[in-house]
């Protein structure tokens, strides 16, 4: 199997909600095409309207939705292609590699229904100071854990793009998906997975986040879209 990514655009006279209504309208459709075995819905809508402070745009316009599936073959990705065109405005497509450290079993949702909390869905360009052995080898094997225990993510997605598979697809490296309980939305506390009212927690969990993502993060080069996480069709 191989995971396809594709970033979706909606038109400005839509609001999110509509936009998600479109396409989750749409989910078994989306799920007979030949060749996919499972996906996943990433979308901005009213549900994660509280977190909108979190969300970091460097590159616009920022998606609207992201769309993941697992397929047998990237080249039956044309046909995704072909069904997505007449329900947005514009849309991308990479093959992905994903690595899963964290998987999501405490909040797993059915076919159609919406995931617990929210997912921070981050897309980065790797530096050019870094080759990708270096990029890899810090991003996974030295940053994965730290994230894991000073946030309160219960999922955990890593996808390295490998290539673009549509017409003028920007130049990204890698998408992550994080999936964060709804307190998280609001609450810094609740978001570094610690007591309200340690102060003292937030800015030393911030300040080790911070340090260690900046080794391998542009951060001139970040888009940071929360979520609402769909389930469309399960493995």
């Amino acid at each position: 199997m191989e995971k396809l990514i594709f970033p979706l655009w909606k038109s400005t006279q839509q609001s999110g909600d509509e936009f998600r209504d479109t396409l989750l309208a749409r989910r078994e459709e989306l799920n007979a095409l030949e060749g996919v075995r499972a996906g996943r819905l990433l979308v901005v809508d009213s549900d994660v309207a509280p977190c909108a402070h979190r969300r970091q745009d460097h590159s616009k316009p920022v998606p609207d939705a992201i769309l993941t599936l697992w397929m047998n073959r990237a080249e039956e990705g044309r046909a995704v292609g072909d069904f997505l065109a007449p329900l947005v405005t514009r849309f991308t497509s990479y093959l992905a590699t994903e690595s899963e450290p964290l998987i999501s079993e405490k909040h797993a949702a059915q076919p159609g229904e919406r995931v617990h909390g929210f997912c921070h869905v981050v897309f980065l360009q790797r530096p050019p100071w870094l080759s990708e052995a270096q990029w890899l080898e810090i991003w996974h094997g030295k940053h994965t854990q730290i994230a894991i225990d000073i946030q309160s993510t219960f999922g955990y997605r890593q996808n390295t793009l490998v290539r673009s598979l549509s017409y003028a697809a920007p130049p990204l490296h890698a998408m992550i998906e994080e999936n964060f309980p709804a307190s998280a939305m609001t609450s810094d506390y609740a978001f570094y997975d610690l007591e309200e009212g340690d102060d003292e927690g937030v800015a030393r969990r911030g300040k080790e986040m911070i340090d260690s993502v900046a080794r391998f993060i542009d951060f001139d080069k970040i888009d940071v879209i929360p979520t609402s996480e769909y389930t469309l069709k399960a493995l």
